[in-house]
């Protein structure tokens, strides 16, 4: 229909639900670029985006606003005619189109809008390009699913709606834009619907795995007329079965999810509908290496993959992101399963074993890199692949006759579980352990590997239970470095229960067959400064220097971090045992540091931990308190506790009621409650001393004693669903001076110096009301 006054403009049916800060983005770019197109996969909401900044720029363009819809023109020769039509103009001449749009728009202020381009790039590009030379008064806003690659063209990709966070349950008043657009449709379809404490975790989880398109979450309220939420999460499996009410009215391709994604699918030439279907094997974010690799032959060549992979990105179905010097591309599920179903099961199987062998021989690559300069980057690469590598030893566990593989890389990957992931890393060993039980090297590396993560977790008794088949397992085969790793987990399990004498004689049993075979790396270095704390214990703390400073050496001299951070801690220790605070306050800083820079959350935590005694034995209690609160953080983080080392707990928890008794109990919960709300690199900053000493806090208010007005309370809680000050203003329709005037007056009445801090505190009100 047209609106008057304002062109033709089709009148929106239901409201406009989220996109606040893209709205007002796409109208600033506007301002600037006289063409502004906007891309995206199928379903994302190009086209709604597009005419809502178009109505509300409708008072900008004295001579109207007008859509051209595009997506049911096949003949490109007839898109002049199109647009004459859309512009309500009658021609009776032989001109051309062309010139008769020139001479029409030449002197007039009107804004275009070209809905759906993506098959007819090449002559939206020329006509496009004739009219805004002809008419400076012209602006253009374009959607498609590809740039127009025009001289002057703004291109805003337009991604997902907002998403809670993986396994988050969002607590009332947090703001996220699928879920909100989902209540909304979802009450259309329902009158009366809402969510609530009962369903909302479950429409989180259903707007996740539906990737946060609009479209999509649009189709699946539909189904709310016949399926609660929880029925639609179990029939997501086949979501183009599932997502078939779409609006009548509407177009073809919109009415239903696999409609929408099928026209994208027509619009790839052939090398990009078999690199899509290809690529669907990569459950996560992939780098052109691993598309090469898994995703070449049968008729393509890993040239022709990046060929491939660059025309996907450039139709919006290949997202990409740098990570340093190297891109790396991911799918949304939804065009991810599109593409799968374009897979026979024999290609699906052979693609998948590819796609293991890929990811078992980058794990292995690791492992012989891991005693080395690159530790960080390791981690790192791990940490983005870990969606893959799940997939990887999933095929393993689930395809007969490879499950001995899965043991392999599993215990591959024995430096990732410890350092980034030891959950994971205990559940995919005891899988892999129960598929294959036959005897193998691989199964006594697993099993070493496990005991290991136990250790990790505090499960000393699973560690006894698994030892005694990986030393028998390691002697069958003659591999005495196994044997030296299996020992060391039986002497670190006495030694948690204080049985120093029978855990030092394991350690130099372990550190006799590693000299035997001339193992080096990390488990022998480990080993050193293991064995040097047991003896200091036992009083001999000048050979427990000794080997501390031994360790750092031998890594000092591969550039290695990990070990080394852990030789300082250990070596900090030994100082601590001499009651020596100057050098044992540096070394555990200093083992922090390299801790922080690795992202080693359990490391982290012990070196807190021996912080806390070394402030409680100079008396420092209320830093002891405050440094106790970033421990408690810490601990949480990773579900841990310094609880399996007998003597580490006595000692914390002496140093614990010295501090309450000296501080008193208000003051010293005050303090511990600044630790916990101190942000990861604010809590890494107190515990090394690198920021000033900040006065003493006072308990949190109770609700009705809140300090801050409510138009601040309403600023705060947007703070806390990490909105930026730019957001705020938008959200709250005030100036963003206002809204940054806002944040300073909470900071200020809170006593706090970071937004982080608001959001701690605001989470913890919630949890007080």
């Amino acid at each position: 229909m047209s609106i008057p006054g304002v062109g033709r403009f089709p009148a929106e049916l239901t409201d406009f639900v989220g996109r606040v800060w893209e709205t007002a983005e796409v109208k600033r770019v506007l301002g600037s670029s006289r063409l502004v197109t906007l891309t995206g996969a199928g379903g994302t909401g190009k086209s709604r985006l597009a005419l809502h900044v178009a109505w509300e720029l409708r008072r900008a363009f004295a001579d109207g606003v007008w859509v051209v819809g595009l997506a049911s023109l096949r003949d490109p020769a007839l898109l002049g005619d199109t647009v004459v039509s859309a512009l309500g103009m009658t021609d009776v001449s032989n001109r051309d189109p062309e010139t008769v749009l020139v001479d029409y728009a030449a002197e007039k202020q009107l804004l275009l809008v070209l809905d759906n381009c993506e098959h007819l790039l090449d002559a939206c590009a020329q006509l496009m390009t004739g009219l805004l030379r002809a008419a400076p008064g012209l602006r253009v806003l374009a959607t498609s699913r590809a740039p127009l690659e025009v001289s002057g063209e703004r291109v805003w990709q337009v991604g997902p709606l907002s998403l809670p966070p993986e396994g988050s349950v969002p607590r009332d008043g947090d703001r996220y834009e699928a879920l909100e657009l989902f209540e909304r449709r979802a009450a259309d379809a329902l009158p009366g619907f809402a969510l609530t404490d009962g369903n909302t975790a479950a429409v989180a989880r259903l707007c996740q795995r539906l990737d946060g398109l609009p479209l999509a979450i649009e189709l699946a309220t539909a189904a709310l007329r016949t399926l609660d939420v929880e029925e639609i999460l179990d029939r997501l499996q086949d979501r183009f079965q599932l997502l078939t009410h779409g609006d009548r009215a509407g177009s073809a391709r919109h009415q239903t999810l696999r409609a929408a994604i099928e026209w994208s699918f027509e619009l790839c030439t052939q090398l990009e509908r078999t690199l899509w279907a290809r690529l669907s094997v990569f459950p996560g974010e992939f780098c052109l290496d691993a598309a090469e690799d898994v995703c070449a032959g049968e008729g393509v060549v890993a040239e022709d993959v990046f060929t491939g992979v660059a025309g996907l990105v450039y139709k919006s179905l290949l997202v990409k992101r740098e990570e340093g010097q190297v891109a790396r591309y991911r799918m949304l599920e939804t065009i991810r399963q599109y593409g799968r179903e374009q897979l026979s099961d024999e290609e699906e199987k052979a693609l998948r074993r590819r796609h293991r062998d890929y990811y078992l021989h980058l794990a292995e690559q690791a492992e012989a890199d891991w005693f080395g300069p690159d530790q960080a980057g390791l981690l790192e690469r791990f940490e983005s692949e870990q969606p893959n590598v799940r997939a990887a030893l999933e095929f393993c566990l689930t395809e007969p006759g490879q499950a001995r593989t899965g043991l392999r890389m599993a215990g591959a990957l024995y430096w990732y579980w410890i350092v980034r992931a030891v959950r994971d890393g205990r559940w995919w060993l005891d899988q892999a352990l129960a598929c294959d039980t036959e005897p193998s090297p691989e199964r006594a590396k697993a099993l070493w590997v496990l005991s290991a993560i136990a250790l990790v977790q505090g499960d000393t008794a699973h560690t006894l239970t698994v030892l005694p088949e990986c030393v028998d397992l390691a002697r069958r085969f003659d591999d005495e470095t196994v044997l030296g790793h299996a020992l060391q987990q039986a002497g670190k399990t006495k030694w948690f229960h204080d049985d120093l004498p029978t855990a030092a004689a394991l350690y130099e049993q372990a550190l006799a067959h590693y000299r035997n075979v001339g193992a080096e790396g990390w488990m022998p270095t480990m080993a050193l400064f293991r064995l040097g704390t047991i003896v200091g214990a036992l009083g001999d703390t000048e050979r427990a220097v000794a080997l501390s400073q031994e360790c750092i050496t031998l890594c000092q001299a591969t550039g290695e971090r990990w070990a080394r951070s852990w030789g300082l801690w250990h070596l900090a220790l030994a100082h601590w045992l001499q009651r020596d605070l100057l050098p044992m306050t540096a070394y555990a800083k200093e083992a922090l540091r390299l801790k922080h820079a690795l992202r080693d959350p359990l490391g982290m935590a012990w070196c807190v931990e021996i912080l806390i005694w070394a402030a409680a034995t100079r008396d420092d209690l209320r830093r002891a308190a405050v440094l106790f609160g970033i421990a408690e953080a810490l601990w949480e983080q990773i579900g841990g506790s310094v609880a399996p080392w007998t003597t580490a707990r006595e000692w914390t928890r002496q140093y614990q009621t010295k501090a309450r008794d000296a501080l008193g109990s208000l003051a010293c919960e005050a303090a511990l409650q600044q630790g916990k709300r101190f942000t990861l690199d604010e809590a890494v900053a107190y515990a090394l001393d690198d920021q000033p000493h900040t006065p003493p806090v006072s308990p949190p208010a109770a609700p009705s004693e809140l300090p801050l007005t409510r138009r601040e309370s309403e600023v705060a809680k947007l703070v806390a669903n990490g909105m930026s000050n730019k957001e705020i203003a938008a959200a709250l329709v005030i100036a963003r001076r206002t809204a940054e005037a806002h944040v300073e007056h909470i900071l200020t009445k809170l006593g706090f110096t970071s937004r982080a801090q608001i959001a701690s505190w605001i989470t913890e009100q919630r949890d007080l009301e």
